[in-house]
């Protein structure tokens, strides 16, 4: 199936290419101060000039930082031994999903569930199939809690709180960092990245800060759908009963990501052991457009990372209008339209029938937020940590799949949906329950 998935995709390549190139022709007028450099194999690194600072991020691709690189942009251009170079713009605005002040239905099904949570029956996703969930509770009842290895779980959004009363037993701790004290214990490159990392805050030298504090509400409520601690008697349950998820703040409070950040948030994510990568942000920009699928090629091959990534909310049809990084061509990565409770497409969502993978809910997901709080969300950035929850508890029950074979898991066990037929890839809504018995036949 991923032949076929990866050939369609390719169709699409070439307009995706002239889309990027139309929309950012007027970029040349701004002096750049970030470089993507990318270097032939074995290449010398070349000098980059005095008061350059220069940041490896993965094999042979660099970060050069300056106030003005414009000479040194034209002479790497020239330079036989430069694979490619891009700058790194931060251009678009898209607002992300904001706190709902409508009453959040209750989900009646779950008033015998096995969770003790005094909330999740707020989280409708939890419900069978039959009543447009994605049968969670009954996954829970028939497997039981044997997800027998912790599944770390990379949140790239806008930071978490990570003293959340429903988050602080499942935050990622970096053990080789002492907190506070100003100092990169463990020679990674970061100061004081005890629970992840901050991109949008560097100091001189361009490295990114340790403090991934959540100043929108975001990143805590996707991380809360993944990962809430289950059975601790306080607020919702996430899907995932073993993970521990690793905060990065790459996405500001209007969503205007950069290329560079996101890359090295991924490669952050994967040498930190992260398998799972949770992207609910998204533009129609493709700035530099070799960036992001090398390093979603880099973390395939060398970590086994599997990328998902919110289809965005515009309505519109990603085949024939790209957003990225849904739009991007790449095995590893999982791209997911968003739900309602009553079983169809939220109006808002994003879709494609070669382009988005599969469906999830999306509209009114009730989760975590800032200061030990709940709150209700709608968007596909609700939709993807769903199906990231649910990527989390079969890789954490089947530890041995290949991103590639999880992917192909989660698509092949969709619940069929007749309207979604020329929408997606899978034409269905992800089943915890299904992908659970059909990774049980994966040898």
């Amino acid at each position: 199936m991923m032949t076929k998935l990866a050939n369609s995709r390719q169709k699409f390549l070439f307009s995706l290419m002239i889309a990027s190139t139309l929309s950012f022709s007027a970029q040349a007028l701004t002096p750049p101060t970030e470089l993507i450099v990318k270097l032939k194999p074995n290449a010398s690194v070349p000098f980059f000039g005095a008061q350059t600072h220069v940041q490896n991020l993965f094999g042979n691709v660099y970060i050069v930082r300056n106030k003005d690189l414009s000479l040194l942009e034209n002479k790497l251009k020239k330079n036989k031994n430069v694979i490619y170079v891009e700058r790194n713009n931060r251009s678009q605005k898209s607002p992300l999903p904001t706190l709902e002040s409508t009453p959040q239905l209750l989900n009646k099904d779950l008033s015998a569930s096995q969770f003790n949570d005094p909330s999740a029956n707020k989280v409708w996703a939890f419900s069978d199939a039959v009543k447009n969930g994605i049968s969670v509770d009954a996954a829970y009842k028939i497997h039981g809690t044997s997800a027998t290895e912790t599944i770390i779980v990379a949140v790239v959004d806008t930071g978490i709180d990570k003293n959340h009363e429903d988050l602080k037993d499942v935050v990622w701790v970096n053990q080789n960092e002492i907190p506070d004290n100003g100092i990169d214990d463990d020679n990674n490159g970061y100061v004081d990245d005890v629970n992840g990392i901050n991109t949008l805050v560097r100091d001189g030298q361009g490295r990114a800060s340790g403090n991934n504090k959540d100043t929108h509400s975001h990143g805590t409520h996707v991380a809360g759908t993944i990962g809430a601690k289950q059975n601790n008697s306080k607020g919702i349950a996430g899907i995932a009963s073993n993970v521990k998820i690793i905060g990065i703040r790459a996405v500001p409070n209007n969503s205007d990501e950069t290329d560079i950040d996101i890359a090295e948030s991924f490669i952050y994510a994967a040498k930190n052991g992260a398998r799972i990568i949770n992207c609910s942000f998204g533009k129609s920009s493709n700035e530099g457009r070799n960036l992001i699928p090398d390093t979603l090629k880099y973390i395939q091959d060398k970590y086994g990372v599997l990328v998902i990534a919110a289809a965005g909310n515009s309505s519109d049809n990603i085949d024939r209008n790209p957003t990225y990084p849904a739009s991007h061509l790449a095995e590893n990565l999982l791209i997911v339209a968003s739900t309602t409770s009553s079983g169809g497409m939220s109006g808002f969502s994003n879709y494609g029938k070669n382009q988005v993978d599969v469906a999830a809910p999306g509209s009114s997901v009730y989760s975590t937020v800032p200061n030990n709080k709940y709150s209700s969300m709608s968007g596909t950035s609700m939709a993807s940590p769903t199906t990231a929850g649910v990527a989390a508890e079969v890789l954490s029950q089947y530890p041995q799949l290949s991103p590639i074979q999880l992917k192909n898991i989660l698509i092949e066990s969709v619940t069929k949906v007749a309207s979604f037929k020329d929408k997606m890839v899978s034409g269905g809504r992800i089943d915890l329950l299904k992908a659970l018995e059909l990774a049980r036949t994966i040898k």
